[in-house]
């Protein structure tokens, strides 16, 4: 839609440094007020424990009220939590202002509709060029309050909790808990332990800059250490936001996204709750996750990469189990987006039902083995007409004829730098390694060819 900032999951950069300045947030809570605010003008604030969240949530506060605009701030608050109670608060709209995953320098801000979804492309890109634009009329009669609440969190942990069910229904259970110093560093511990469960929480003491530092989804170094040191049953990750998981079994070996995918799509199917009688993945899942649905009686869709790109489709087919290997894991029924602490209680539930040991259930298969070669062009326009040369187009279409029922081929263009990305998935490495190369070595040859990397 020529957003030129916002990508699927929002805008985000480096804090006080364009995009991520008071200026902009500022200007871009006016444009959202102009634009998104028109019925109830009211708009919710929640954020990340990063340092930069109160200076972007005073811009955003600021633009919102001298736009007439009442302001509910959430305080801090994991993305999947503020995406399930807006619906309940009566806005127009809600702000969630994280990086995610990455360190406290970074952030970023996330738009989300008034019933939980993140913004469509259209209304982004016109938000985006209002902003640009920066013509917005002020009008003294006209300015808006900030109201307080804490009753959002608590609607959350109770419909988090209903999902695991009454009483103590993790007892028994000892895991490790990893909440990256981020927005569920409080509230997971509390949570398993109020539930039953022994827990071991690392990483709950946010100081504004230890977000995700040397911990979290990205870290996970000493999840795996202090579960195997521990004896713990299995260890659960998160990241700054807490919309994404990451699970290492009790021995320490951490589980791919693809295996977590498809524990839920079993695990809902045998429960004879799986909607739409299917799993939704990315293009990016290994071809092994299929193979492993379909001998279960599963469909596995796939959607472009992008955790709304996976929401979308879950919609459109009526699935209500989606997920990223990357870790964004989707459970429609208890929420609108990734979610880590209700996804783990989900895995807990599952493991102490099972009478197993994590080790013993996964893997649940054997992905098939995966190589990737970049080829990098000198500029965006070389890149583009690289990729639409005919004799790629043919060795595109002679590896998919060869490899066809014995693994799977991806040609990508990199969105962010002048890069292809060529992508072979198979069963057998001397097999995998032909097929890439068969349609690498045509890059080679192109015009405005800079370099070549294996990604393994």
């Amino acid at each position: 839609m020529g957003n030129k900032l916002f990508g699927t999951d929002g805008v985000r950069g480096v804090a006080n440094v364009y995009p991520m300045t008071a200026e902009f947030a500022f200007s871009l809570a006016r444009a959202c007020a102009d634009l998104v605010c028109t019925k109830r003008k009211k708009a919710a604030i929640a954020k990340d424990t990063r340092v930069s969240g109160d200076m972007l949530e005073a811009a955003m506060i600021a633009g919102f009220t001298s736009q007439g605009v009442d302001v509910v701030k959430l305080g801090v608050l994991p993305t999947p939590a503020l995406t399930m109670v807006t619906d309940s608060l009566g806005v127009d709209m809600a702000v969630m202002i994280t990086a995610s995953h990455n360190p406290f320098h970074d952030n970023g801000i996330k738009l989300i509709d008034s019933v939980g979804n993140k913004f469509s492309d259209t209304v982004t890109a016109e938000v985006e060029a209002a902003v640009q634009k920066g013509e917005f009329s002020l009008n003294p009669d006209k300015i808006g309050k900030v109201y307080k609440n804490d009753e959002a969190l608590e609607c959350y942990v109770a419909s988090a909790k209903s999902v695991a069910g009454e009483g103590h229904p993790l007892h028994g259970l000892r895991v490790v808990l990893d909440c990256a110093n981020g927005a569920f560093s409080k509230i997971m511990p509390q949570v398993f332990k109020d539930l039953g469960a022994g827990v071991i929480a690392l990483s709950t003491e946010p100081d504004g800059y230890n977000i995700n530092k040397d911990c979290g989804s990205q870290h996970v170094e000493n999840l795996i250490d202090t579960v195997k040191n521990t004896k713990a049953q299995l260890g659960i990750a998160c990241d700054g936001d807490g919309d994404r998981i990451i699970v290492c079994d009790e021995q320490g070996n951490r589980l791919d996204g693809d295996q977590i995918i498809a524990f839920l799509g079993k695990y809902f199917k045998e429960a004879r709750e799986l909607g739409a009688n299917t799993v939704v993945a990315t293009i990016l899942s290994n071809p092994a996750l299929d193979r492993f649905l379909k001998s279960i009686g599963v469909d596995c869709v796939r959607a472009a990469v992008g955790e709304r790109h996976v929401i979308d489709k879950m919609k459109e087919l009526g699935s209500n189990i989606g997920g990223e290997e990357s870790g964004h894991m989707v459970i429609a029924d208890y929420s609108k987006t990734g979610d880590a602490m209700i996804v783990a209680l989900v895995i807990s539930l599952g493991l102490l039902k099972s009478g197993k040991k994590m080790s013993e259930i996964f893997p649940l298969f054997q992905p098939m083995l995966k190589k990737r070669v970049d080829t990098k062009f000198k500029s965006k326009e070389e890149m583009l007409a690289a990729f639409e040369l005919p004799e790629f187009k043919s060795a595109i279409a002679d590896a998919e004829k060869k490899i066809e029922g014995k693994g799977k081929v991806l040609v990508r263009k990199s969105g962010t730098e002048p890069k292809i990305q060529v992508w072979v998935w198979g069963d057998e490495a001397s097999f995998v390694d032909e097929v890439n190369k068969s349609m690498a070595s045509v890059l080679l040859s192109a015009q405005g060819y800079d370099s070549q990397k294996d990604v393994l």
